[in-house]
């Protein structure tokens, strides 16, 4: 039984997995490569209870109560013996870096605002679905206390569904050295004048998961090809003005690898696909743009094909010369590479899918976003995540100028789709 209230001490040491390994080298003010998780409760949120309900589900996840320490041929996670990281209210803008050493040497925060509750986490350490899962067993744990009337219905125990699982998915199913696969050739890049370093625009979309599903199969496509369909036609009409360009538009769509090789990890297991418009003749239609889309999506996601995108660089990991280098050296060569393909793509869509809670709690949870922070070449990017009969899309952007965000949501009202707007003011200070 996954009681709560019993640590565990099991953690020492452990490495870092494949994905992991990059965001260290390249982490910084400016390029935090840390990315929020948010639920937003139907009640205002009480700091006290929070910073409790943290303490009494941190215990149970090894991924986050640990630390990152410089080895001599790779970075490592240490078990983190301090106390947790402090809850606080909310008081910058979101993603900002965070610096180990001013949060008890954590890779992760809470805050909350109002009704919201946040949890930012330094890619490191997991991706989107890790984070979801340990901010779903806080949230449990916080309504529990919150409402001690549910000790009735539910136990003091983690959700039956909640993995604690640690493997390293890359490498335990990594099956043979495949040739380089991703790309380094630019692609159209968002430019434009910059916010000041650190600021955020944040606009959240909020609709109806029936009303984009009946828009998206009208167009002969999922809801996820439509959106990034939707996406790449704003930036090619409002940015790019509709003219012909040397250089593609390029979309970073990360797919989780769970379901495909039956993983259930709490570290990092995903593989990024690109969908890709090239617009070579002197008009596209919309229609044209959405099938060019979903051919360019449709071709990549497949097992065989997600297993050679993480498999080359699993290869190197495993390579016994490269593992001999120092890791002083490592940090060069993973800056040369990292720096050569950055500007091959224009932005990212990150789909979180369809968040499930368990009862009793989903009546006391209104909806979930996610932002993600800015990388080198892309100064704006995209999540999407689902709850219950909702779907939210965030945009977040470094740059003023938010004729693509406006573009896109009224290319989906024009579609008939009713959209609830909000925004961090950013746009209109």
């Amino acid at each position: 039984m996954k009681k709560i209230g019993k640590r565990n001490y099991n953690l020492k040491y452990d490495k870092l997995d494949n994905t992991a390994q990059l965001f260290p080298v390249i982490a910084r003010e400016g390029m935090s490569n840390v990315y929020r998780v948010s639920v937003l409760l139907k009640e205002e949120i009480d700091g006290t209870a929070l910073q409790i309900a943290l303490e009494k589900v941190l215990p149970y996840f090894d991924v986050f109560r640990c630390t990152m320490k410089n080895g001599v041929f790779w970075y490592y996670f240490e078990e983190n013996k301090k106390e947790p990281p402090k809850v606080q209210e909310e008081y910058t803008y979101p993603c900002m870096y965070i610096n180990p050493y001013s949060n008890n040497n954590y890779l992760f925060r809470l805050t909350y605002y109002k009704k919201r509750i946040n949890l930012e986490v330094f890619h490191a350490l997991t991706d989107g679905n890790g984070a979801l899962t340990f901010l779903k067993e806080i949230t449990y744990q916080y309504i529990r206390i919150k409402h001690p009337e549910l000790s009735d219905k539910v136990k003091n125990t983690l959700a039956s569904e909640t993995s604690l699982d640690i493997e390293d998915s890359y490498l335990s199913n990594y099956k043979k050295k495949e040739k380089k696969t991703y790309k380094t050739a630019k692609a159209v890049l968002i430019k434009g004048e910059k916010l000041p370093i650190n600021q955020f625009a944040i606009i959240h979309g909020t609709v109806k998961i029936e009303a984009i599903k009946k828009v998206a199969k009208a167009y002969g496509v999922t809801i996820n090809q439509y959106i990034v369909g939707t996406y790449i036609w704003a930036i090619y009409k409002s940015y790019m003005k509709g003219r012909p360009s040397k250089k593609p538009v390029t979309v970073a769509v990360p797919v989780n690898l769970r379901p495909y090789f039956g993983s259930d990890t709490n570290k990092n297991f995903f593989v990024v696909i690109t969908a890709e418009f090239k617009p070579e003749k002197e008009e596209y239609t919309y229609e044209e743009i959405m099938e060019i889309t979903k051919k360019s999506l449709v071709d990549q996601t497949t097992k065989e094909n997600l297993e050679k995108l993480f498999s080359y660089n699993v290869s190197n990991e495993m390579n016994l010369v490269l593992r001999a280098i120092p890791l002083f050296l490592k940090k060069i060569a993973i800056r040369h590479v990292y720096n050569a393909s950055a500007k091959a793509n224009t932005t990212t869509v990150t789909n979180l899918g369809i968040i499930k809670t368990s009862d009793p709690y989903t009546e006391y949870i209104d909806r979930f976003q996610a932002i993600l922070s800015m990388s080198k070449g892309q100064n704006i990017k995209m999540t999407v995540c689902s709850f219950l009969d909702s779907l939210t899309m965030t945009f977040s952007a470094s740059v003023s100028d938010h004729n693509i965000q406006r573009m896109f949501f009224r290319k989906l009202a024009e579609d008939g789709i009713d959209i609830t707007v909000e925004t961090n003011g950013v746009y209109y200070e």
